[in-house]
């Protein structure tokens, strides 16, 4: 059997409540055995947290969103530091830059990240980074930080594959998620294509961007499937390969 790992998703959302039983047995019977629910405010990382806690094959990370950054209070970061301890958090995330919404100034973005980033060296953990629509300032920011990162993953990948390039320079994992599978997607699939087996993920960022042929719909983590058959196709090789080398790959970054 496939065994599958969503490495970013948001099961755990309201989105679900009326089906999530459903769900998790449309998940074990795509072999999807492991998957990772994101925070992304305080609330829903210590929500995350207690649904990982009380699921078999589920880790949580904890952190702020930038869409979420203008809500930062004196405080979070010393609780995060605490909820970090337990047994099933993995990670500090999802954390990072988005200029797509500037749901929170650019300024404030950075700052908030800047101090995640500074509580994942501390810690020790590693960091699950949104970035959309301002790769170019994550980059600078990384470099400049460059002797105080704890690795993780560029979740959602949105990049090109000289983009990717260098996130791998600095030690991060490139995980794809549903807009891979899209036709009009030529530069993310050469991404797809190029970055090396052994820092490579998968992910559906649930309920969010379902992949074709399920595009449109509500997402959920049976469709990582999907993504890496996908990515299983452009590399020519088996999806068998794929799903191995993609789920160690998650195992070995959130250290399980």
């Amino acid at each position: 059997m496939i065994e599958l790992f969503d490495s970013h998703c948001h099961v755990d959302e309201p989105k679900f409540d009326g089906d999530r039983d459903a769900v998790h047995l449309r998940m074990r019977e795509a072999g999807v055995t492991r998957y990772a629910v994101i925070g992304s405010d305080m609330a829903s990382s210590r929500h995350a947290a207690d649904y990982a806690a009380a699921h078999e094959g589920c880790w949580a990370a904890v952190g702020i969103h930038p869409h979420e950054a203008s809500g930062y209070q004196e405080g979070d970061l010393d609780l995060l530091s605490q909820w970090v301890k337990e047994e099933k958090v993995v990670a500090i995330g999802e954390i990072g830059l988005d200029y797509y919404y500037d749901h929170s100034p650019r300024d404030v973005q950075r700052h908030v990240c800047e101090l995640q980033m500074e509580l994942a060296y501390q810690l020790g953990m590693p960091v699950a980074y949104h970035v959309r629509d301002a790769h170019q300032d994550m980059l600078d920011l990384m470099k400049q930080h460059k002797g105080r990162l704890s690795g993780g993953i560029i979740h959602c990948f949105s990049g090109s594959w000289e983009i990717a390039k260098e996130y791998l320079k600095l030690g991060y994992y490139i995980s794809f998620a549903g807009p891979v599978t899209f036709k009009k997607a030529p530069k993310l699939q050469e991404a797809a294509v190029n970055v090396p087996l052994d820092r490579l993920l998968i992910e559906t960022d649930s309920p969010y961007l379902a992949p074709e042929p399920v595009r449109g719909r509500r997402n959920e983590p049976t469709n990582v499937r999907h993504v890496a058959e996908k990515i299983a196709a452009l590399r020519n090789m088996s999806l068998e390969e794929l799903a191995a080398a993609a789920t160690e790959n998650a195992r070995r970054v959130y250290r399980i």
